[in-house]
């Protein structure tokens, strides 16, 4: 069984109807190539001062939302809403939730980001992501026609334990919609996606946002979909755009029956 699959790249500002804008175009660009599954990064529609975060959360179901269950069943694929932030009634955070729609346009799965970026990075950046976000405490797979898909956001990326979570539920494909920074990207991104496809023997697919942005930190793009053998099936190094890439669930079975790794794991 065969599937297209696509990540959209941009750079996200603090104009949601530009940022929606933008969305949508990929979004259409990826199904008119016939993607039964597109993936947008994370804070895709939203990208400005943290302290601002909390005013332009948003509920869920909400605006952008809508628009996104609306797009999903227009063209009749799976979305992935890479993340939005999603206001916390009674709190002044807000979570940062990825969200999946079906081809019927229904949210299947919401994912709260568990893993928060709080660092001082070596460029002089200082991120901290926790005074303004909420954790997650979650897991979230979803059963879908092209079998089980694994949600995850940016940061989570270095905490395999999650990802061995999809992959004991099933999960044959994980999403990493991201805004990763640059500075960590050039070293890191494309080694962390790799290992993870390996180590669990599943698709991953990495959509991220690119660039400078005038009210945040550089982003390293480089979005990219990885099989389980940890091949690189599709790539696009910088600016917007999209990828499209095929997921072949028949060679992911064969990979996994010619190195049966994950039935060789010994618990301590």
């Amino acid at each position: 069984m065969k599937f297209l699959a696509a990540a959209v790249q941009m750079l996200a500002s603090d104009d949601k109807a530009a940022n929606l804008q933008e969305a949508e175009r990929w979004i259409r660009h990826a199904a008119a190539d016939g993607a039964r599954v597109v993936v947008l990064p994370e804070v895709f529609i939203w990208r400005g001062a943290k302290k601002l975060e909390r005013r332009f959360a948003e509920s869920i179901p909400g605006a952008t939302s809508a628009v996104m269950a609306e797009l999903a069943r227009e063209l009749s694929l799976y979305l992935l809403a890479g993340s939005i932030l999603e206001a916390v009634p009674g709190s002044d955070k807000a979570y940062n939730t990825s969200l999946l729609f079906d081809p019927s346009g229904a949210l299947i799965a919401s994912y709260r980001k568990i893993h928060l970026f709080d660092v001082d990075l070596a460029n002089g950046d200082s991120l901290r992501e926790s005074d303004t976000r909420a954790h997650g405490g979650k897991v979230v797979v979803a059963q879908t026609q092209w079998g089980a898909m694994g949600l995850s956001i940016c940061y989570d990326l270095r905490f395999p334990e999650l990802y061995r979570g999809h992959a004991d539920q099933g999960a044959n494909l994980i999403f990493v919609p991201s805004a990763f920074t640059a500075f960590t990207g050039r070293a890191h991104w494309e080694t962390l996606l790799r290992a993870r496809a390996i180590e669990n023997q599943v698709y991953i697919i990495g959509a991220d946002q690119f660039g400078k942005s005038a009210k945040s930190f550089e982003c390293h793009g480089h979005s990219m979909i990885v099989d389980p053998w940890g091949k690189i099936v599709a790539e696009l190094d910088d600016g917007p755009g999209v990828i499209t890439g095929e997921v072949d669930l028949d060679y992911l079975a064969q990979v996994r029956a010619e190195l049966p790794a994950l039935q060789h794991r010994k618990l301590f």
